[in-house]
């Protein structure tokens, strides 16, 4: 026999040895079950890299709520159903309070930020970032002026459109920008300027190659993928530069930074805070750790907001009689002459139970935000072992037929008690839940109010020409679910 033959099976009886051995200490450690992973590439044959939710899903039905799988050789622990992603999220939330392992978003934060941080700079930084925002307004009249300001900005660009197909997503993304960099940065951008709208489509398409094919390959298998080149060079690049657009921000608030006044912005607030700590050796608030918080708050504040309104309206249109009842309720609570407010949500239990179907139904980052088991945890009769990733999967709790009765279909009335009021859900986690819960829950909740209603109340949705109905499928299903561009039309009422 020849060498290439020997080889070979040596080869050959080395990975089957390797796949016996990591089946027998499954089972010594009593791991949640799950497939059988193959060395190097895992369970990648069973989670056909795209709409990874779905196939986990499937394995679900065959393994139980808990099981294992292997993205590339790193162990990740599968939570399904409500009951376990609450018991993860909150119950047991102090065991996977640490973020687990994203290589792109890594590299992207180097470890800073309140994204992709842990232990006490993510304390500081999210405790900081918590009380500031709530500072300049988020829940308050002043940021709910602001919001409102923008509406009609929003408004008068879609007037522009004079009725005609509108496509890109841009327009929606500079208005919740400018609500998020009014607050960060102190700044409102014009909806044509040019280097915001750079900014703008770099954040588009990096979230849209985060959870393309290739994002969910390179965060299986970066270790190889990082030696070649590929769109993941692009993506890394791209993020740098929206991160020395921020560094420029910061630059010129330090030139015109006073202690001694009171802070404008974002910015100026993290700025007394390097100033009053400056004596101290171990501080986290640097300059790095400013700009980093900004770019997370940044991107979490701009895409996820406009693509959840964006969704939102082309839910609408396949779903004629649920905006002919928000129109209805806007005109009858608020009229057609007045700005909405927040104090009006109280009166409108249908509208508002109609944006939290929409969210629960764009189910917008099915998988959750991973985190990491800081010690062993018995869950279910399992053990999840020390240092495993955990994926909380939102979409299975956003789901869930124990909590909706008809989990797959847009019905406002998931969210409506018998006599038609607006109920609350425990199960509706879009922003996640517990101590890691997204920072800008209460401005995104009052930016979707906000701005939906104030577009139907001066327009009226309709299928561009040609276009009878609209495929309200994920374009793109990874990390987050990336609606289909496509054109609809806003008719002024």
């Amino acid at each position: 026999m020849d060498v290439l033959g020997t080889t070979t099976i040596f080869l050959v009886v080395f990975l089957v040895l390797l796949v016996s051995w990591r089946k027998v200490e499954a089972r010594r450690r009593n791991w949640p079950p799950g497939p059988t992973p193959l060395p190097i590439i895992g369970n990648l044959l069973q989670l056909k890299g795209f709409n990874i939710s779905k196939h986990l899903k499937k394995l679900s039905a065959t393994y139980g709520p808990i099981f294992t799988v292997f993205f590339g050789s790193d162990q990740m622990v599968v939570v399904f159903g409500y009951d376990l992603v609450k018991k993860v999220l909150v119950e047991k939330g102090d065991e996977f309070l640490n973020r687990g392992s994203l290589p792109s978003a890594e590299k992207a934060s180097r470890g800073l930020g309140v994204l992709m941080s842990n232990g006490e700079r993510w304390v500081q930084l999210r405790r900081f970032s918590l009380m500031t925002l709530r500072n300049f307004g988020m829940g308050k009249k002043s940021i709910e002026e602001r919001i409102q300001e923008e509406a009609q900005h929003l408004v008068k660009a879609l007037r522009e459109t004079k009725g005609q197909p509108l496509t890109s997503s841009s327009i929606f993304n500079c208005a919740t920008g400018n609500v998020i960099s009014h607050i960060l940065l102190g700044d409102r951008f014009d909806y044509q300027d040019k280097e915001y709208l750079r900014i703008i489509n770099i954040l588009t398409y990096g979230f849209r190659m985060e959870s393309s094919l290739v994002g969910q390959l390179y965060n299986m298998f970066h270790w190889i993928i990082d030696y070649f080149p590929g769109p993941h060079l692009k993506i890394l690049e791209e993020a740098f530069s929206i991160q020395g657009f921020i560094n420029q921000k910061i630059e010129e608030h330090v030139k015109t930074f006073d202690a001694t006044d009171v802070p404008r912005d974002f910015i100026e607030a993290f700025l007394l805070k390097m100033e009053q700590e400056k004596n101290n050796p171990t501080t986290e608030f640097t300059k790095e750790n400013l700009m980093m918080a900004i770019y997370d708050l940044f991107i979490a504040g701009t895409e996820t907001s406009s693509t959840t309104i964006r969704y939102f309206f082309m839910t609408l249109l396949e779903h004629p009689e649920v905006q002919a009842k928000i129109q209805d309720e806007i005109d009858r609570v608020i009229g057609r002459e007045r700005m909405p407010t927040m104090k009006d949500r109280l009166e409108m239990p249908f509208t508002e139970a109609a944006i939290h179907e929409g969210q629960r139904f764009l189910d917008l980052v099915p998988l959750g935000f991973i985190r990491l088991a800081k010690r062993d945890v018995e869950m279910e009769g399992f053990t999840i072992p020390k240092g495993a990733t955990i994926y909380p999967i939102l979409s299975s709790a956003l789901h869930d037929p124990k909590q909706y009765a008809n989990p797959y279909q847009f019905k406002p009335e998931h969210f409506l008690d018998k006599d038609g009021h607006f109920q609350k859900n425990g199960a509706d986690m879009p922003f996640s839940a517990g101590k890691r819960n997204c920072l800008g829950e209460g401005l995104a909740r009052m930016e979707l109010f906000i701005f939906i209603t104030t577009v139907l109340q001066s327009f009226s949705l309709k299928h561009a020409p040609g276009v009878p109905k609209i495929d309200l499928t994920p374009d793109v299903s990874g990390f987050l679910n990336i609606p289909r561009q496509v054109p609809f039309c806003f008719s002024p009422r």
